[in-house]
């Protein structure tokens, strides 16, 4: 059922943009706007801006933009009625609808019956654990054994499957809710085996996976018994919903602990974090058994760029720090690690000391990957010289990997002075390293590339591709309608000869005055998504009213949406120039004199076409009349013309 227009207009005027983004990125103000890392793209340099006062977002690097709901579209991939409601839930409105019928559940979107069954299996699971024998005496005892608290197995629902006879619990529940085998299936709570479709879960302890915006995407389950053919944990296999190298587990919980801290620790499982969050650390997040991706590695970047790797005291965890340290720093991250003692992992270590302890030994144990990855690997290559040469490399090869040459001469000093080795002689293998990237990269085969090449590379040309042919005042048109959302509620002074030949001002808003001389003068815009905003402008004066630009940002027509999200927002930032004796002149404050440019701009471009057009129609006309008309044409063209050139003097000269 459609949400009713009145309560769509309360939930995106009630939804604070700065908000709502900054869930999920780190943001920083900067002069009247707010500045971070955009979420679409990788990039090093923030190009993404927040406009509170005009309640829109902007990246000037990939050109997305738009107004709270369009965030939550491009970012959480939701409907548009899906980001209504996520918002509406957020500012506790409530959206007035009649409960669904048989038929418009089925014709719910494949995502959205993903997530419902999803919420539905996580009330189940809760349920079971805290409501049913079973769950209690077998799920909830399991996670007090382990010295999980009421609070915490609240916080991250956990859950109990039960390990009914058949294995099919859930399943059969789900199906009498009205859920389909094939959903079932397709989600991956249950496996269709030779007798049937039964619970993937059955007698396992359920973590739910959630989504930065606190959604369940997945669940990972722990078997309880010694089974060697079971694995211990078995997680939801990837699907529309749920893509395992671009989700941490915990990260909902963890990701404001994170950017207040401006650190995120990383561990390997679940119980890591259960327990980091018990003892009151909650800027820890999990690659849930997973190898560690780039894409994980970036989720993190929009919250820090700090990053402390804590894993066992293993030879297993050990290694698992090693292979993420490589791809963090390519990031342009800090990354430092943390290894616990042989007998401990994250959960066992917070179990058994208090939260100071704790908290002391990461700062006291942190070590940079410098002195990490040196430490570690000359042990094993103790005196053997060939090792202790392979060792060297390794070093030099991760310090290729960091995009910031001073960052990168840093860590060769400081390589030098742990391995008692001229920092000439790193250098030089570091600068062979990047030249042989580069040649890689350029794909350049048996060509010398000095080393000035590693810094200056002209990139091959690619082809130059001839941009569409715009029409005649393509840019002047966006110029007005930038006016018109930006300053059309504004009030301006037109002057005007009345019939007595009286000067009159009076106020009017600006949207009024560029319309209504527009219209007088028989001009009308002749891009597409121009003349739709130009009409709605137009149709509102005829109402005695004048639309917000927030219509406009949120508008159903993405064409129109897009476009004033774009012409709203700017790349400029003037802060705090007025403080040094710096006073520029913005728009604003000269608006008149902008607006009547802008107006005589468009229109001496369309009347030189025009001409242009009675200049070529003169060159094949035959018939006197006809010349004698167009000639007629012409020459009132170029009084307008001189006309107008005088008038932009005048509004130049102001």
């Amino acid at each position: 059922m459609p949400i009713p227009r009145e309560t769509v207009e309360q939930i995106l005027q009630t939804a604070r943009i700065e908000e709502v983004v900054g869930e999920f990125v780190t943001l920083k103000k900067r002069g009247s706007n707010m500045w971070g890392n955009c979420p679409f793209h990788n990039e090093k340099t923030p190009s993404f801006s927040v406009n509170p006062a005009r309640n829109i977002f902007k990246c000037f690097g990939c050109g997305k933009a738009g107004d709270s709901a369009k965030f939550l579209m491009e970012h959480e991939h939701f409907s548009y009625p899906e980001a209504l409601r996520y918002l509406a839930k957020k500012y506790n409105i409530k959206i007035e609808e009649k409960e669904q019928t048989a038929e418009e559940i089925m014709q719910q979107s494949l995502r959205e019956k993903m997530f419902n069954i999803n919420e539905f299996a996580d009330k189940y699971f809760v349920d079971t654990l805290w409501n049913t024998e079973e769950g209690r005496t077998i799920g909830l005892e399991y996670f007090r054994e382990r010295g999980y608290l009421n609070p915490i197995i609240e916080k991250f629902r956990l859950g109990y499957n039960p390990d009914a006879p058949k294995w099919d619990a859930f399943t059969e529940h789900a199906k009498k809710n009205g859920y389909s085998e094939e959903l079932l299936e397709q989600i991956g709570l249950s496996i269709k085996g030779s007798k049937g479709l039964y619970d993937r879960y059955h007698g396992r302890v359920m973590f739910p996976i959630h989504s930065l915006t606190g959604r369940v995407i997945g669940f990972g389950g722990r078997i309880l018994v010694n089974d060697k053919k079971s694995p211990k944990y078995q997680n939801s296999p990837e699907s529309e919903i749920y893509d395992k190298k671009q989700t941490l587990y915990g990260i909902y919980f963890a990701k404001n602990a994170i950017a207040k801290n401006d650190e995120c620790i990383l561990v390997e499982g679940y119980f890591d974090v259960l327990r980091m969050h018990q003892i009151g650390i909650e800027n820890v997040v999990a690659s849930s058994g997973t190898s560690l991706t780039m894409e994980q590695i970036r989720l993190v970047k929009r919250y820090t760029k700090n990053i402390t790797m804590l894993y066992d005291g293993d030879a297993a965890g050990v290694h698992a720090a090693l292979r993420g340290t490589d791809m963090i720093l390519s990031e342009g991250m800090n990354v430092r690690v943390v290894v616990l003692p042989p007998e401990h992992d994250p959960d066992t270590f917070g179990k058994e000391f208090s939260t100071e302890y704790v908290s002391n030994y990461l700062k006291e144990n942190a070590k940079d990957f410098i002195r990490f990855k040196t430490e570690l690997l000359l042990k094993d290559a103790e005196n053997d010289p060939i090792k202790r040469g392979q060792v060297i490399r390794d070093i030099v090869e991760t310090i290729s990997v960091i995009p910031d040459s001073i960052f990168r001469i840093t860590y060769v000093k400081e390589c030098s002075r742990l391995l008692d080795m001229p920092e000439q002689t790193l250098t030089n293998e570091l600068n062979k390293i990047l030249r042989a990237k580069l040649k890689k990269t350029l794909g350049i085969e048996n060509e010398v590339v000095t080393e000035t090449d590693t810094t200056t590379v002209t990139q091959p040309k690619q082809e130059e591709t001839l941009e569409e042919q715009l029409p005649a005042g393509y840019y002047q048109e966006r110029e007005l309608v930038k006016l018109l959302l930006m300053y059309g509620r504004e009030l301006i002074t037109d002057e005007r000869i009345d019939e007595d030949g009286q000067r009159i001002y009076e106020q009017v808003t600006v949207a009024q005055f560029i319309i209504d001389d527009l219209k007088n003068d028989g001009f009308t815009f002749t891009n597409v998504v121009n003349k739709k905003i130009f009409d709605i402008f137009d149709h509102a004066i005829d109402e005695g009213r004048i639309p917000d630009d927030q219509l406009f940002v949120s508008h159903e027509d993405e064409t129109i949406a897009q476009l004033a999200a774009d012409l709203l927002s700017s790349p400029y930032k003037l802060d705090q120039w007025e403080k040094y004796g710096i006073f520029v002149k913005r728009e604003e404050n000269v608006l008149r004199a902008t607006v009547l440019s802008s107006i005589y701009r468009y229109k001496d471009l369309i009347i030189e076409e025009r001409r242009k057009a009675i200049e070529e129609e003169l060159k094949i006309t035959t018939d006197s009349d006809d010349q004698l008309i167009l000639l007629k044409h012409k020459k009132d063209l170029d009084d307008i013309r001189k006309q107008i050139n005088k008038e932009l003097g005048i509004v130049i000269a102001k």
